[in-house]
């Protein structure tokens, strides 16, 4: 029981002891942890992380036991792994700095109404797309800019419309088989080529349209929305992640949370409010009059 008791008291101490500066410490620790998990876990590198933890092993191993020799071999090897990890995850970690760049700027993509009124076509689009079963891959450009992604495809530069999205993804039209990419709400590009996603964990019935619109996804901030021509089913891809069997209405909320801004919800909801105060000014100017009976 004392050596209980000494145990608690010694947590209790050491508990206590804890600043502020130690949590942070603690937090941001766990978040690049984390991040590292789900970088591996989206690279599909779990061998190499295996391999990677069995060196760290063996190193510690070696400095208990006091295999200088192996120790010594080990940590020069580790230098040079190092450098050789940098070059292989080139792309990743360029892809990760690019993130982090961005996510330091504000606005998307140009004004709450036009963004409204592109998400809104969209949104019409692909529902009468689905019912046709007419596959479509369409691109939200965000922060990252995709411009080596329109230079593979065909310049447009138009209004967002319905009636064109329907047209380019027509199965005769000549663009239908490549993705359409809007631009500061705004259809830049369309025939564009995708890169393929690596991941080998996806389901079999996904196809290539399924597959690239994942891979610009993890490649970029983009907002992927993918219609299957086989199912109908609309889809939406987000840093990796593939939301599938969405309806026109979660469609339309997904993509306003994605692509508005909070200024412009901000706006919406100033607009909102302003124009209640007046209606209910009005209401109560209203009920200060006399009554004309009472005049």
């Amino acid at each position: 029981m004392e050596v209980i008791g000494s145990a608690l008291n010694d947590f209790a101490t050491r508990l206590m002891s804890i600043g502020v500066t130690d949590v942070i410490d603690i937090v941001v620790v766990a978040y690049l942890i984390y991040k590292i998990i789900q970088f591996v876990r989206r690279t599909n590198t779990y061998n190499l992380a295996k391999g990677i933890i069995l060196v760290f092993l063996v190193l510690w191993l070696s400095e208990l036991l006091r295999l200088t020799m192996i120790n010594y071999l080990i940590r020069n090897l580790m230098e040079l792994g190092l450098i050789a990890l940098l070059i292989l995850f080139q792309p990743e970690l360029r892809r990760i700095l690019e993130r982090m760049g961005s996510s330091l700027t504000s606005g998307r993509t140009g004004s709450s109404p036009v963004i409204e009124r592109a998400i809104a076509q969209t949104v019409q689009a692909c529902t009468e797309m689905s019912a046709s079963r007419t596959g479509a891959l369409i691109i939200f450009e965000r922060n990252i800019s995709l411009a080596s992604i329109m230079g593979t495809g065909t310049i447009i530069n138009s209004d967002v419309t319905a009636e064109l999205i329907k047209n380019i993804f027509f199965n005769k039209a000549p663009l239908h088989d490549g993705a359409l990419i809007i631009q500061n709400a705004r259809i830049a590009a369309a025939g564009c080529v995708l890169p393929l996603t690596k991941s080998t964990n996806l389901s079999k019935d996904l196809g290539m349209r399924h597959r690239a619109g994942i891979g610009m996804s993890e490649s970029s901030d983009a907002v992927v929305v993918i219609v299957s021509e086989e199912t109908g089913a609309i889809s939406v891809a987000i840093e990796g992640m593939l939301k599938r069997h969405l309806t026109a209405a979660t469609l339309d909320k997904l993509l306003h949370s994605e692509l508005v801004t909070e200024e412009q919800g901000d706006d919406r909801r100033g607009i909102l409010f302003g124009s209640l105060k007046k209606l209910f000014k009005g209401k109560k100017n209203e009920q200060d009059k006399p009554d004309e009976k009472d005049l």
